[in-house]
């Protein structure tokens, strides 16, 4: 039986869709999508999975750790360096808040304040 479903996309609030989509297109190197505007922006891969980015008025960022402004999903990256993943994000826009859960993942916060994590493939 084939699928029911295939993901496309997952798309994240933000107050700058093109702000957030251009941070995520040095990120990863995905390529920014044709129709990207002030409305809504993105980023796709070759295997067509957008992570986009919508215009919300009024937006309010997550809060990590903490759940008064909870995060409800982060995107997860795999890297080959932890450190030098690190310092090429914070250079981008990324931050990095002091609470870690561990030392296999790192958490960092896009410009927007979406948490996001890194872990190595070993």
């Amino acid at each position: 039986m084939p699928p029911l479903m295939q993901l496309s996309a997952v798309t994240l609030d933000c107050a700058d869709p093109q702000a957030l989509a251009a941070f995520y297109q040095r990120a990863t190197g995905l390529e920014l999508h044709p129709k990207s505007d002030d409305a809504f922006a993105g980023v796709a891969g070759a295997d067509g999975l957008l992570i986009g980015f919508q215009r919300v008025d009024g937006y309010r960022a997550p809060v990590w750790p903490g759940q008064d402004m909870p995060q409800q999903f982060h995107l997860d990256f795999t890297v080959d360096d932890l450190d030098e993943a690190e310092r090429l994000l914070v250079d981008l826009g990324a931050t990095k808040p002091e609470f870690q859960p561990n030392e296999r993942w790192r958490v960092l916060i896009d410009p927007a304040g979406h948490p996001f994590c890194l872990t190595t493939t070993g």
